[in-house]
């Protein structure tokens, strides 16, 4: 029985133990179709990210841009630095456009994505340049 037992030890000595090309190329295939499903997923659900942060960020704004109108009665002369000053939380980062006594058009740019707001009455919009905005 030892003699049997000196063999085997010996036989595994001698054995590489290790993984094959097929087994490795069969790992390699699992994980490109895992990647194939995810990023796609992936960076759709950053443009929403993107996209919904813009919003946020817009509508966030808003107030503060009301406030300056009803400070002031007229946008006219109203800058991202006089809305922070106002409400620290604003995070535009486009200069208020088409400034009048009774109209404005904002727009905030996360991760490219954008969103508009073309005077107090407008909805926020996603697409291009809402038509009440010329600058």
């Amino acid at each position: 029985m030892s003699s049997f037992i000196a063999k085997l030890q010996k036989r595994l000595a001698k054995e590489e133990s290790g993984f094959t090309l097929i087994e490795l190329l069969i790992v390699l295939v699992i994980i490109g179709i895992l990647l194939a499903i995810a990023v796609p997923s992936y960076l759709g659900f950053k443009d929403r990210a993107n996209q919904t942060a813009a919003d946020a960020n817009l509508r966030t704004s808003v107030a503060a841009v009301e406030t300056y109108f009803s400070d002031n009665d007229t946008y006219v002369g109203m800058t991202i630095a006089k809305l922070k000053l106002i409400d620290a939380g604003v995070k535009m980062t486009v200069e208020p456009a088409d400034l009048s006594t009774t109209g404005y058009c904002i727009k905030t740019v996360v991760g490219g994505k954008s969103s508009w707001k073309a005077g107090p009455a407008a909805d926020v919009v996603n697409a291009a340049k809402p038509a009440g905005c010329t600058a």
